[in-house]
C-alpha cells in the first residue's frame, strides 16, 4: 500500500473522528486531521533537522525540525509519534510531551501533539522519506532558516515550544513518557 492509500482518520473541530479516508483524499480536499510532530535532539542539545524527500505529497524537499507525520486511522497520537520516529530516522527513543495544538494553512488543516526525544544516533532512512540530515545549536538554525524551504507547521507549532523549554534546560531523561 502506498502512502496515498493509508486510512487516515478526519476530526471536526473537537478532535473527534467524524470518519476515515484515504491520504489522497485528505490531501485533495484539504481535510482536517490528525498530525505528530516529535523534534529530536541530542546528548549536545543540537537538533536533529532533515530534508524531505521529493516525492513527498507535501511541501516535497523542504526542510523540517521535526520528524513526524499524519496519524494513521486508529492510532493515538502518542502511538504514531513512536512509529514516525522508526520511519524516519530508525529509532526508538522516549517521548516528552510538549503540547497539543492546531495549525491550519492553504495545505493542511490538523490538530497535532508535539513530542522531545532524546537520541544521539545512528539515525537510520529505510522508507525513503529523508534525503538528508543535519544536526544543528537553535543558534546555528536561526542562520539557515531563511536560507531553505521550511515545512511551516512544525516551525510554527514546534519551534517555540522547543525554545521554551531548552531555555528552561529540562531534562528529557527525567521526564519521558
Amino acid at each position: 500500500m502506498g502512502a496515498a492509500d493509508e486510512m487516515v482518520d478526519i476530526v471536526d473541530e473537537h478532535d473527534r473522528v467524524v470518519r476515515t479516508t484515504t491520504r489522497a483524499e485528505m490531501r485533495r480536499d484539504r481535510l482536517r486531521h490528525r498530525g505528530v510532530f516529535i523534534a529530536v535532539l541530542t546528548s549536545a542539545n543540537q537538533l536533529v533537522i532533515h530534508q524531505r524527500s521529493p516525492l513527498k505529497d507535501i511541501w516535497p524537499s523542504y526542510w523540517d525540525i521535526c520528524a513526524g507525520g499524519v496519524v494513521g486511522a486508529g492510532e493515538d497520537y502518542e502511538q504514531s509519534a513512536r512509529r514516525e520516529l522508526v520511519e524516519e530516522l530508525g529509532i526508538d527513543a522516549p517521548l516528552f510531551p510538549l503540547a497539543g495544538s492546531y495549525y491550519e494553512d492553504a495545505e493542511v488543516a490538523l490538530f497535532a501533539r508535539g513530542y522531545v526525544a532524546s537520541h544521539d544516533g545512528p539515525y537510520e532512512f529505510h522508507d525513503g522519506e529523508v534525503a538528508a540530515i543535519e544536526l544543528v545549536t537553535l543558534v546555528q538554525l536561526d542562520r539557515i532558516l531563511p536560507q531553505r524551504p521550511w515545512c511551516p507547521d512544525s516551525i510554527a507549532l514546534v519551534l517555540p515550544l522547543l525554545r521554551a523549554h531548552m531555555d528552561s534546560a529540562f531534562d528529557l531523561r527525567s521526564t519521558a513518557t
